[in-house]
């Protein structure tokens, strides 16, 4: 026994002291620093390094649901809302802006779309602004901001079907019929006030 301990110990001091990471092995067990439900057993010809990867070919008029980041600013502010302390002292808010007219990342017609729909929305330096407080971490705020950015752009560039042509007189009689309402709901009440008038001398 003693001498698998000073065997054991002689091995762990090698280690150390070299500072090898390379595993090393005692009664028919591995001794490393790495488990063995580390990535590069699990996965041993995937590329573990993390990387950006390169965006998405155009398609033509539709948006491909890429964001560059760099094309936008970012700004971070305290939540509010209950939270307790780590909500005071902590920038988890999300204030995600860019200027609609200069968003080249757009296509054209999907642009054009955004301008006139969000006109009263847009700031007088021509920001769009999105704020998300939806959680206590930063960069699911982050997230949960580029998603509304994405589901806003998509809806704007769903193409709605010109209505029909029997859609279009029941929208015209609807009209019809509620001006009419309107206008004798009016005569009635003024004929109402002209009732409730004192006589005057030409009456007699």
């Amino acid at each position: 026994m003693n001498r698998i301990c000073t065997r054991y110990l002689n091995i762990l001091n090698k280690i150390y002291f070299q500072k090898s990471y390379t595993s090393a092995v005692v009664l028919d067990r591995n001794l490393c620093f790495k488990s063995d439900l580390s990535l590069d057993k699990i996965y041993p010809n995937s590329r573990l390094k993390i990387f950006t990867p390169n965006p998405p070919a155009s398609t033509g008029d539709k948006f491909s649901g890429y964001i560059p980041l760099e094309k936008l600013e970012i700004t971070y502010s305290r939540s509010s809302g209950p939270g307790g302390q780590h909500v005071n002292t902590v920038n988890t808010k999300v204030d995600l802006r860019f200027k609609l007219s200069e968003a080249n990342w757009l296509p054209e017609k999907t642009k054009q779309k955004l301008i006139i729909g969000l006109q009263n929305k847009i700031t007088n330096e021509g920001y769009y602004v999105i704020k998300s407080d939806l959680t206590r971490s930063q960069q699911l705020n982050l997230a949960d901001a580029l998603e509304k950015l994405r589901s806003l752009i998509r809806e704007y560039e769903i193409e709605t079907a010109p209505p029909k042509e029997e859609t279009l007189e029941k929208i015209r009689k609807r009209q019809l019929k509620s001006a009419r309402e309107r206008l004798f709901l009016k005569r009635q009440r003024s004929q109402i006030k002209t009732d409730r008038q004192s006589p005057s001398n030409v009456d007699f």
